[in-house]
């Protein structure tokens, strides 16, 4: 999804500032504009626009000796703009090319976003409907052109739930003296029942789809500017259950608003100087009443859990961009994450701790962008997770093979976005 789909939109929109312009005009790896983006800065001559992008890519797990290729997702956007005031954003997506009823093969087409934008001024703005929070780096800058590897980050993915998008209504705006952006925003919470062990709260979204409004959050985020350096904090709270008090009581949950709350607070950092960009990122879960969870719906979730990665990488174009002979980059990144979706367990035998959600993984690679709109990645990781737990083994060996702790893939992948 496109919106907010980049740091270089919100600061296109907002940034009369010199530090966060000096941020943007610095950067290693150009983040690209899309046709949505001059939507939503007012610079497009057309009141309808369409935009997209997408990926593929091949995968091979060393381990269990076996490929997959596959298209991984294609979106389509379409926006208009009614007037100075007020424009509408929508985006279409299908994941892995094909969906056919009855046949569970991870695919599915959904709407990423559908929402309307209301200026109020120059530096302050309103939207309504199904959209992404500004949460983490990747949840706003998810283009494939604009980040490195072939895979998202595993600590955006399997923490902070890649495009995690809901519906509600959004305040973003920034300061006019100083570089500083700010946002909250008020949603439908999540479905802990839906909560699975080794996915953390992914599939506790509702993504538009019948979201129940009996529980609410909140979400809210500051960022700032100076020199090279771009920092942001982020945070989350919201409620866990959606039955009706009645429900709720009879098997022992909070309900509410804010009922049975799950929280969670994120901090990250960039910098970019010439041809270097280094990223780094923190982020912690926490469910206190995960155990209340597990005793009604028995999905083993944890109390806590973490995970944070850094990133260095290194256009070796950059010399050559500089002096306007070419648009082209190369960029060559290493990137090292630790995450543990089980780093609390419930007491009194409420959560059973697993070894394997207890990460490490790092990313070799680089990306070639022949046009800032096309790349062509590819990248090698290496994943060390803890022991298998026995009590967790439904189809032990020799049935199945044995659990290694450590393994090997190879990712190469395209990304385009317009």
């Amino acid at each position: 999804m496109n919106y907010p789909v980049t740091v270089c939109l919100l600061l296109l929109i907002f940034n009369i500032d010199t530090e966060a312009q000096k941020f943007t005009t610095t950067n290693a790896q150009k983040l690209v504009m899309t046709y949505e983006d001059s939507l939503q800065t007012g610079a497009n001559l057309q009141k309808t626009v369409i935009s997209g992008y997408g990926s593929a890519y091949y995968q091979r797990n060393f381990n269990l000796k076996q490929s997959v290729v596959t298209l991984e997702r294609a979106v389509l956007f379409v926006g208009h703009q009614f007037s100075d005031k007020i424009s509408f954003f929508s985006e279409l997506e299908l994941e892995n090319a094909k969906v056919e009823g009855g046949v569970s093969n991870n695919a599915e087409i959904s709407m990423e976003q559908v929402f309307l934008k209301f200026n109020l001024n120059a530096h302050q703005y309103i939207i309504g409907g199904l959209f992404t929070p500004r949460i983490g780096i990747l949840n706003e800058n998810h283009l494939p052109v604009n980040f490195n590897g072939v895979e998202r980050p595993m600590v955006e993915t399997l923490i902070i739930p890649a495009t995690w998008r809901e519906l509600g209504i959004g305040f973003y705006g920034n300061s006019e003296k100083i570089p500083f952006n700010y946002s909250i925003a008020l949603m439908n919470g999540l479905e802990g029942q839906n909560f699975e062990h080794g996915t953390g709260i992914r599939d506790g979204r509702a993504e538009g789809d019948l979201a129940s409004a009996n529980n609410i959050a909140i979400t809210a985020a500051l960022q700032y500017f100076w020199k090279n350096f771009k920092f942001q904090v982020s945070g989350y709270s919201g409620g866990t259950v959606t039955l009706s008090p009645k429900g709720s009581d009879s098997v022992g949950l909070n309900s509410g608003a804010f009922g049975t709350s799950i929280y969670l607070g994120e901090a990250d950092a960039q910098y970019e100087y010439r041809a270097w960009t280094v990223k780094a990122l923190g982020v912690y879960i926490s469910f206190p009443d995960a155990g209340k969870m597990n005793t009604v719906y028995g999905n083993n979730t944890a109390t806590g859990m973490y995970g944070a990665f850094a990133e260095i990488a290194y256009n070796w174009l950059f010399k050559r961009q500089t002096r306007n002979l070419t648009k082209a980059s190369l960029i060559s990144f290493a990137r090292f994450e630790a995450l543990n979706m089980n780093s609390g367990i419930a007491a009194n035998g409420e959560g059973i701790y697993d070894g394997t959600e207890k990460q490490t993984h790092l990313i070799i690679g680089f990306g070639y962008l022949p046009l800032p709109n096309v790349v062509i990645k590819a990248d090698v990781r290496l994943m060390h997770t803890g022991p298998q737990n026995p009590a967790l083994v439904v189809n032990p060996s020799p049935n199945a093979l044995p659990y290694q702790q450590i393994n090997q893939y190879l990712n190469i992948g395209i990304g385009y976005s317009f």
